[in-house]
């Protein structure tokens, strides 16, 4: 019997990407929705690291088409060396976020772990937006709607470095799933780059089991599989507690069986967990769904037939 596999729960209490204030208390909601001890029930051994150290939140307008740069920085640096010494220890990262710029420092630390293991990677951007603006077509200097593009290497030079080697990312590495509220000139410069993007019309037509095959093709016991999780991804209805709702996004059935056919693959290896915002939730519903989503990552499922 293989040992247990022992996670490392990250917390990044910040807003500083978003454009709304409270996703800096979505570590502590899913804390308080009992995420813990809903992964040691899972059989994993569970560390919580606590919250790392950054700076405030100043809430200052856009420089250079770029709110809060100095202080994104930081706040990606400290995220990059927490999820690098994670996977050294060959323990599993679950970041704790937070607004979604900090998937910049996290996946930061995945691609250099990957090139130097000398392992494949694949990251399901799970997420209502593309985060593929830059400061040129940004309509608000939000980074938090900037990481995929500077994981790309289409951003300020501090961030794009923090990925050794840069780019982080190409288009083979990333899957964009449940999209479906893209600003017009972001949208040209996704399909510019040529991104796999299944758009909530392609999980309309095709289904979600047919869409995560598809995004799952090809991964295999040599794949880094890291998931981004933003918790607008799902819809609204289910989801009210993050700052960017957008109607029309994943019903619960669906959100289990996507978590439920990653969990099936078998390499899913590290995880974010983002924007949740306690602010604007009710009765913290949101974290509890996220940490039932979560669950089922690491296993759980309604599957009642037996398994093959």
């Amino acid at each position: 019997m293989p040992a247990p596999t022992t996670l490392r729960l990250i917390g990044a209490p910040t807003d500083i990407g978003a454009g709304s204030r409270g996703a800096s208390m979505g570590p502590e909601a899913l804390r308080v929705a009992g995420l813990a001890a809903a992964l040691t029930a899972r059989g994993l051994i569970v560390h919580d690291d606590g919250n790392l150290p950054g700076p405030p939140n100043p809430w200052l307008p856009p420089l250079d088409g770029y709110r809060h740069l100095p202080e994104v920085l930081a706040w990606n640096a400290a995220v990059r060396d927490a999820v690098a010494a994670t996977l050294r220890a060959h323990e599993f990262p679950l970041l704790l976020g937070g607004d979604h710029c900090l998937a910049i420092g996290s996946i930061a630390a995945v691609a250099g772990h990957c090139r130097r293991e000398g392992r494949r990677l694949r990251v399901l951007w799970l997420d209502a937006h593309a985060d593929f603006n830059t400061s040129t077509i940004t309509p608000s200097g939000n980074i938090h709607g900037m990481p995929v593009a500077t994981l790309f290497g289409f951003g300020p030079p501090a961030l794009v470095k923090l990925a050794d080697p840069t780019p982080a990312l190409t288009r083979h590495d990333i899957v964009q799933i449940g999209i479906r509220s893209v600003d017009a000139e972001e949208k040209r410069f996704v399909d510019a780059q040529g991104l796999d993007v299944f758009d909530m019309r392609s999980i309309d037509e095709l289904g979600m089991r047919a869409v995560m095959e598809r995004a799952l093709h090809g991964v295999d016991a040599d794949t880094h599989l890291h998931v981004s999780f933003d918790v607008d991804f799902l819809d609204p209805e289910i989801a009210p507690g993050v700052g960017t709702t957008v109607r029309g996004g994943p019903t619960y059935r669906e959100a289990q069986l996507c978590m439920e056919m990653i969990a099936d693959s078998g390499a899913l290896a590290s995880l974010d967990v983002m924007e949740l915002n306690p602010a604007l939730d009710v009765r913290n519903r949101t974290a509890e769904v996220a940490v039932d989503l979560i669950e089922s990552l690491f296993g759980k499922s309604t599957l009642m037939r037996g398994t093959p």
